[in-house]
């Protein structure tokens, strides 16, 4: 299932000339991981009490294609890729009235108390299809 994230430019996300940091859109899309997963009914801090798990990012790329500005109305879409047993790799794109101004492959990994990776629960997997 997707996710969609509404995000508004607010004039402390930009530089001096009115762009959009590039660190912000990192800001943007986890934001908006954070908002899909209990979109789909998981609440992470459950998962951490109860089963020691968290997600954590792994590996990002991407691509800064078009300047986001001061002022603009933003969305962020969020589809899941690939589901494995630790591992969840999404699709992340932020887009200004249909055009994509940013593109990210996101590898998120499931976390032991211990750091190490581990399964995801088979009800999140379900949940994450």
């Amino acid at each position: 299932m997707k996710g969609r994230f509404d995000v508004h430019v607010y004039y402390e996300d930009t530089d001096l000339a009115g762009i959009v940091y590039y660190a912000n859109y990192l800001r943007y899309i986890e934001r908006a991981r954070t908002e899909w997963v209990r979109m789909l009914g998981i609440d992470q801090r459950a998962l951490k009490a109860e089963r020691g798990v968290v997600f954590a990012v792994r590996r990002l790329e991407a691509d800064y294609l078009v300047p986001a500005r001061f002022d603009e109305d933003l969305t962020v879409l969020t589809e899941p890729k690939e589901i494995g047993g630790a591992r969840l790799v999404l699709e992340q794109g932020v887009w200004r009235e249909g055009q994509l101004l940013f593109h990210a492959i996101v590898t998120l990994v499931a976390l032991g108390e211990a750091g190490q990776a581990v399964r995801m629960p088979a009800n999140i997997r379900r949940r994450l299809q």
